[in-house]
C-alpha cells in the first residue's frame, strides 16, 4: 500500500535536452525526451532544418523504498545550414493529462558543407536507418581498406587494414569475397584471441562503430601499379519497421534486411629499386638487417664435417630472403643451407630472424680462411643500398683418413651427404669367379623340377583333405574308429591304479574301460548295455563264441571283485585279460 501511494503521488514530468545547444555544419546532436511515467500518444516536435540521422527509445524503473519509472526517446539529428533555430514542443498523454516540452534554442554555425536532403521534412521524426535503407545504407555501414602507403619500392613492406564502419545492429555476418592480392606476397595478421573488438571512431563528423576486420601485410612483387582488392562482406543487419503512428514510432519493432558492404579498391604505386649504387652482392632484401656469423670450430681433420652459421636479424622481406652470397675455400665441400625462421607479424610489419647453417667438409689438410661475408639490403627509409659485414674465420685442417681417395667439389651444390672415397671405383685386375653366360640355375632340369613340387603338394593336400571330410563325415564309424584308443587309456588308468595297490579302483577303471569300449564300438548308448545287447550286438558283427564267452566272464569277474575279493586269479591277469579282449575284438570286426 505505502508503495502504491508513493506512485500514485508521483507528478508526471515530460522534459526535452540536447548534448549541446552549439554545433557547426555537419556536425550531429542529440534531442533526448523523457517521461517519469508511462505515456500515451506521444507527438514529437517538427525537426525543420536539421536531418534526421536516427533515433532509439529506453526505458527503466526500479522497485524498492520509492518506485520510480523513466522512459526517454532520443532522435539524433545532423545540422546543416547555419543560423538560428528552435526544436518546437513535444507531447504526451500521462495519466489522463497532456504534457508538453520547453522549445528548444540551437545555434548552428559555419563548418563543413553538407548535401541538403531535398524531400520535405515530416512533422513526425523520420526513422534514419529505414530511410537510409531505401535511399543510401552505404552512409550507415561501410568497409573501408587503409593503407599505410601507396608510393613504395619493389619489395617495400605495406601494412593493410580493412576496417567496418557501422551505425546500425549487424545480427549476422559472412565473408562474400576475399582479396586475391595480385602481385604481392601477403601474411595476414592473427587477431589476438580470435576477437574483433569494436571501438568507437568519428569519421567526416559522424560517430561510427569501428572494427578491423582483417589486418594483412603486403610486399609487391613487381613494379608498376598494383590494386588491393577490395573485401567484400554480406550482413543481416535489424531495422526499425517504419510506421505513421508517432507512438508506435516510439516503441519501434525491427526486422532483418540483408545487405552486402564492399571496401573500395585501393591503387599502390610499386617503383623499382634504382639501379645506382647497387651492390654485387645484392639479392632483393629491402628493409632494415643486421647480420653475424658464427663457426662451431676452428681447428679439425680432414673430411670432419664444418658448421658455418650466418644470422640475419630486421625488418622487411625477411621470409622472402634468398641464399647468401659465399665464398668458401676450394678444397671445402659446401652443401645447400638449412635455413630457419623466426619471425612475428603485427601492426609494426614482419620482424625476426633468418638462421642459415652451412655444412662444409675440408678435403685435404691445411691452413684456409673463410673470407668475411657481404650480405646486402635496401633500405627506403633512406633511398639507399646499405652493405653489412659478417666476420672471416681462420681454419686449421689437420690430415684426416683416406684422404688421397677424395676429391673435393667445392661449387658444387648437393642435397645428401656421400661418401666420395666409395663413388668411382678402381679397375679390378684380379679373378673375381665370374659366371659364363648361361650357366645359371635359371631354366636347369632342377629349376623345373622344383616349379612342379608346389603343384603336386597342392594336389596331394586336396586329396587328403577330401579324405579326411569322407572318413569323418560318418559319427558312427568315427566313434568306432576311436573305441579302442578310449578304451586304452581306461586300462592305462586301471594300470596305475593296480601299481598303487587301489585293487577296487582297478577293477571299476577295468569294467568302465570295456563298457565304454562296447558303447562306441557297437553303437550303444552307455545306459542301454547289459550282457543281452552286448552279447546280441557282437553275434551280428560275426564274433566267435568264444570271444563273446571270455568278455562276459571278465565283465562278471570285474563288477564281483567290486564287492568281494577274488582269489582264484590275479589283478594283473585281469589286466591282460581284458587287453587281449578289446584286441581281439578289434581283429574280428
Amino acid at each position: 500500500m505505502i508503495v502504491a501511494g508513493k506512485a500514485f503521488g508521483q507528478q508526471p514530468k515530460f522534459t526535452a535536452s540536447v548534448d549541446k545547444n552549439t554545433m557547426a555544419t555537419g556536425e550531429e546532436f542529440v534531442v533526448t525526451f523523457t517521461i517519469n511515467t508511462n505515456g500515451e500518444q506521444f507527438n514529437p516536435p517538427d525537426f525543420r532544418g536539421f536531418e534526421v540521422e536516427g533515433n532509439s527509445s529506453q526505458s527503466s524503473e526500479s522497485i524498492g523504498s520509492t518506485t520510480s519509472v523513466s522512459i526517454s526517446y532520443q532522435v539524433q539529428l545532423l545540422a546543416v545550414k547555419e543560423g538560428d533555430f528552435t526544436i518546437g514542443s513535444a507531447s504526451i498523454i500521462a495519466n489522463g493529462h497532456r504534457l508538453i516540452t520547453s522549445p528548444i534554442k540551437i545555434k548552428v554555425i559555419k563548418g563543413r558543407a553538407v548535401p541538403q536532403n531535398t524531400q520535405p521534412q515530416s512533422s513526425a521524426p523520420d526513422n534514419g536507418i529505414q530511410h537510409a535503407s531505401a535511399t543510401d545504407l552505404s552512409k550507415l555501414l561501410f568497409i573501408k581498406a587503409i593503407v599505410d602507403k601507396t608510393n613504395v619500392y619493389l619489395g617495400q613492406q605495406i601494412n593493410v587494414t580493412y576496417r567496418l564502419y557501422t551505425r546500425v545492429n549487424i545480427e549476422q555476418n559472412q565473408a562474400a569475397s576475399t582479396p586475391e592480392l595480385n602481385g604481392f606476397w601477403s601474411e595476414d595478421i592473427k587477431q589476438q584471441g580470435g576477437q574483433v573488438p569494436m571501438h568507437i571512431e568519428v569519421y567526416k563528423g559522424t560517430r561510427y562503430e569501428v572494427a578491423d576486420l582483417k589486418k594483412t601485410i603486403l610486399f609487391p612483387e613487381r613494379s608498376g601499379d598494383l590494386t588491393v582488392d577490395p573485401l567484400a562482406m554480406t550482413f543481416i543487419i535489424s531495422v526499425p519497421v517504419q510506421s505513421s503512428d508517432p507512438l508506435a514510432q516510439f516503441f519501434q519493432d525491427t526486422k532483418q534486411e540483408k545487405y552486402e558492404a564492399k571496401s573500395t579498391p585501393v591503387t599502390i604505386h610499386v617503383k623499382p629499386l634504382p639501379d645506382a649504387g647497387k651492390p654485387a652482392s645484392f639479392t632483393g632484401a629491402v628493409g632494415s638487417f643486421n647480420m653475424e656469423s658464427s663457426i662451431d670450430k676452428t681447428e679439425l681433420k680432414a673430411n670432419d664435417a664444418l658448421n658455418y652459421k650466418v644470422k640475419v636479424t630486421g625488418s622487411g622481406n625477411i621470409k622472402l630472403l634468398k641464399t647468401l652470397s659465399t665464398n668458401f675455400p676450394a678444397d671445402f665441400e659446401k652443401y645447400d643451407p638449412k635455413t630457419t625462421d623466426t619471425v612475428t607479424e603485427n601492426e609494426n610489419g614482419v620482424s625476426g630472424s633468418r638462421f642459415y647453417n652451412y655444412l662444409l667438409i675440408p678435403r685435404h689438410q691445411g691452413e684456409f680462411n673463410i673470407d668475411p661475408l657481404n650480405f646486402s639490403y635496401f633500405n627506403p627509409a633512406t633511398n639507399r643500398y646499405v652493405i653489412v659485414t659478417a666476420k672471416g674465420f681462420h681454419i686449421k685442417v689437420d690430415k684426416g683418413p683416406n684422404e688421397s681417395n677424395v676429391t673435393a667439389f667445392s661449387d658444387a651444390e648437393k642435397q645428401d651427404i656421400k661418401m666420395l672415397s666409395k663413388d668411382i671405383r678402381y679397375i679390378k685386375t684380379t679373378d673375381n669367379n665370374l659366371a659364363k653366360n648361361g650357366d645359371t640355375f635359371f631354366g636347369s632340369i632342377g629349376y623345373w623340377l622344383l616349379l612342379l613340387v608346389g603343384p603336386a603338394l597342392c594336389y596331394g593336400a586336396y586329396v587328403y583333405r577330401n579324405k579326411l571330410i569322407e572318413q569323418n563325415s560318418d559319427l558312427v564309424k568315427v566313434k568306432s574308429r576311436k573305441a579302442g584308443k578310449i578304451a586304452a587309456k581306461h586300462l592305462t588308468n586301471a594300470q596305475a591304479q593296480l601299481s598303487a595297490g587301489n585293487v577296487s579302483e582297478f577293477y571299476e577303471n577295468v569294467f568302465t574301460g570295456l563298457y565304454g569300449y562296447l558303447s562306441d564300438k557297437l553303437n550303444i548308448q552307455y545306459a542301454d548295455l547289459n550282457k543281452e545287447t552286448i552279447e546280441s550286438s557282437l553275434k551280428d558283427k560275426k564274433v566267435s563264441g568264444s570271444l563273446i564267452s571270455r568278455l562276459l566272464e571278465t565283465l562278471d569277474l570285474c563288477e564281483m571283485a567290486r564287492y568281494a575279493p577274488v582269489k582264484h586269479i590275479s589283478q594283473q591277469e585281469v589286466f591282460e585279460k581284458a587287453k587281449g579282449i578289446i584286441n581281439d575284438i578289434e581283429n574280428e570286426i
